[in-house]
Formats: C-alpha cells, sequence, structure tokens
C-alpha cells in the first residue's frame, strides 16, 4: 500500500500567546458584548499556550479590503509552501538522501483560506525546479478536513499509478481571513482558536522505487480511507463569502454532533477491514479545539492519553485548519514506531464531513 516517507512543517514568523490575542479580543469586543469577560475564558478553557501568524498584531488593528489579504495570502503561500517542500523532499529524519524535485509526478494542493488562479502550486512550481508535467491538483473549500482528505487523495492516486511519488502540500493562513468589523460570537470563538500553518507530506506508491531513499525502520502505509458527509448539515462549519472576505461559520453544536455521530462512522469504516477500535494504537486526530478532542474521548471511549500528541500540537499552534493533522502525524513519525502497528487518521471539517484514514506502520 502507498506509504507517508516524509512530512515538514513550516512554522509562520510571528508567534503570538493566549495573553496578547486575550487583549485584542478585548479591545475589540468590548463595546459588543456585556458578558465579554465571560466569553473570553473560551481562551484560556481551549488550553492553546500560542499560536504563529503571517503578520504581526499590529497589522491586524487595521482595517484591510478582501484584495490586501488575499494578495498577502498569496505572498506568504508561495515564499513558505516553497519552504515547506524543500524541507519535506530533504529531511534528513525521514529520509536517507534528498529526493529531486523533478521526480514528483503530482502536488495536491489543500487550502480554504485564500483564493488564486493560478493556483498556489502552480506558482511555486515557478520557483522551484519541478518537472512541467508534474500534475496539479488543487483542493479547495474542505476546511479542517482537508489535510486527510489531501493524504486520501494521494493515497488513491498512488493506487493508480503505483510508481508515483506524489505531495501534499497544505497551507493555511486563517489570520488573514480575519474580520476586524465581524462582532458575531463566531467569530470571537474563531480568534481564540484559529492560527496559520503550513505543512507538506510526500506519499510514494507501492513501485515508486524508494528503498534507498527509507532511513527509517518502518512508515506509515495507508490501507484505507471513507470520506462522510452528514446531510443537512451545511450551517455547522464553513464560510459567508461577503464584499470584505470570508466570514467564519463555527456551531456551538460541534462537540455534541461528535459525541453521536463519529463512533457509528468509525465502527462503519473499520469494519471493512475486520479491525475493532481497540486494535489501533495511534489515533492521529485533527485537533479542532480541546472541546472537540474530549468529544472524540468520550464517543469512541479512547483513553485520553490517545489525544496526548494532538492536545500538544493545539497548546503549541491553535487550530491551522486542514494542515493541524500533518503537524500530528509528523510527531507520531518522528517516533520509533515498529512495524504492524496501526494508526487511525481523523478529521472533521465544512460540510458537516469527515475523513478517515487506517495506517500501518510496514
Amino acid at each position: 500500500m502507498p506509504a507517508i516517507l516524509s512530512v515538514s512543517e513550516v512554522i509562520p514568523p510571528y508567534e503570538i500567546n493566549q495573553k496578547q490575542a486575550v487583549e485584542f479580543a478585548r479591545d475589540l469586543f468590548a463595546d459588543s458584548f456585556k458578558d465579554i469577560e465571560r466569553l473570553l475564558k473560551a481562551f484560556q478553557n481551549g488550553q492553546i499556550d500560542k499560536r504563529h501568524f503571517v503578520k504581526g498584531l499590529d497589522w491586524f488593528k487595521g482595517n484591510h479590503t478582501f484584495e490586501e489579504k488575499n494578495n498577502a495570502y498569496i505572498e506568504a503561500a508561495v515564499t513558505l509552501g516553497s519552504e515547506a517542500i524543500t524541507k519535506c523532499l530533504n529531511n534528513t529524519h525521514f529520509l536517507e538522501k534528498p529526493l529531486p524535485y523533478e521526480e514528483i509526478d503530482a502536488i495536491f494542493f489543500i487550502s480554504t483560506t485564500g483564493l488564486a488562479t493560478p493556483s498556489i502550486d502552480a506558482r511555486i512550481m515557478n520557483q522551484l525546479p519541478f518537472s512541467p508535467h508534474t500534475k496539479r491538483i488543487p483542493i479547495w473549500g474542505l476546511g479542517c478536513a482537508g489535510g486527510a482528505a489531501g493524504l486520501s487523495r494521494a493515497f488513491e492516486y498512488c493506487l493508480a499509478f503505483p510508481e508515483a511519488k506524489v505531495l501534499v502540500l497544505s497551507i493555511e493562513l486563517c489570520s488573514l481571513t480575519f474580520q476586524r468589523n465581524d462582532l458575531s460570537k463566531s467569530n470571537l470563538i474563531g480568534v481564540s482558536l484559529f492560527a496559520d500553518g503550513i505543512a507538506c507530506a510526500l506519499v510514494c506508491g507501492d513501485s515508486s522505487n524508494t528503498k534507498s531513499y527509507r532511513k527509517k525502520a518502518a512508515y506509515p502505509s495507508i490501507i484505507g480511507t471513507q470520506s462522510t458527509l452528514m446531510p443537512n448539515s451545511l450551517d455547522v462549519m464553513g464560510w459567508e463569502i461577503k464584499n470584505s472576505g470570508l466570514y467564519v461559520v463555527f456551531s456551538r453544536d460541534i462537540p455534541r454532533i461528535i459525541e453521536e455521530w463519529l463512533k457509528p462512522n468509525v465502527n462503519e469504516f473499520l469494519d471493512q477491514y475486520h479491525m475493532k477500535l481497540s486494535q489501533v494504537d495511534y489515533f492521529i486526530a485533527h485537533p479542532g479545539g480541546k472541546k472537540v478532542l474530549d468529544a472524540y474521548v468520550k464517543s469512541l471511549d479512547i483513553p485520553t492519553s490517545m489525544t496526548d500528541i494532538s492536545l500538544e500540537v493545539l497548546k503549541q499552534f491553535g487550530n491551522m485548519s486542514s494542515v493541524t493533522i500533518l503537524y500530528v502525524l509528523k510527531r507520531i513519525m518522528e517516533k520509533d514506531i515498529p512495524k504492524d502497528t496501526f494508526g487511525l487518521g481523523t478529521a472533521l471539517g465544512p460540510g458537516f464531513s469527515s475523513e478517515l484514514l487506517l495506517m500501518r506502520w510496514v
């Protein structure tokens, strides 16, 4: 089965601790909510210590047009995305030697926080020495589920083309979608959670001749995937697109929905492979927030320790939408995991939807 051989991350330059974020939100929302101090507890309850943005906090105190924000997105995405690809193909922790750009057959580009045509992957291909015949598959609109979906689509591509080596590049600059004049509770919660992040994963088919590149004893291969869309749930999570840009839609019912919906979904998926959740050693979960992680534990009846890595990523980096699961996966892959260990990847996104991946280290 196709295997994930390398994962890289790029951390944006501006570090914002949660105390700074609270002060920023208090200044912005104090006149709109009489119970502002109660609402600001969401910043503490989320257990996020710090986050990283592509712009300094002062930049967000001014008004910026959709055009200005989107141009900032394109500029940062090309620069930091190029860096993530280079780090992924030259990652000495995972690879015995650098893998040439020219050997990449396809790039799956994942994002939901900015717009570009030509897409960001095309712009990056003008910066790095890829083959001009490298296929480009930009995927927009999957939100927090996008990173897991990108790995799933790369898996399917490598099943169809076993000699392929493909990249999954995920870039989310959530901060640049910030709406200074949106005084809704959804925006307040968004300010408490969302962050910027960039990650890249290398997925290779069975016949891709990568033996000489493998440095670790075992890598996660993808056994199977499952995408699920909940009917009539369009208002749970997403964007409202207005003249001034993207406005966050974020239902307070998300943790409850997870508790009721996720376990049957996971069991149905694992049943296809004659497996039980108790056989899964690593839970590679997108940490949408502390309440989301708690809902995973409650719904699936798993030990809280199985979400420790996801929680640590959340604490250090916040919710980076589609990118976050790749940060979690990288930290798990950095461990010396023996062969025949199983992992379950899961992420939830707009739709309302879920993406599941079953992995086995080989």
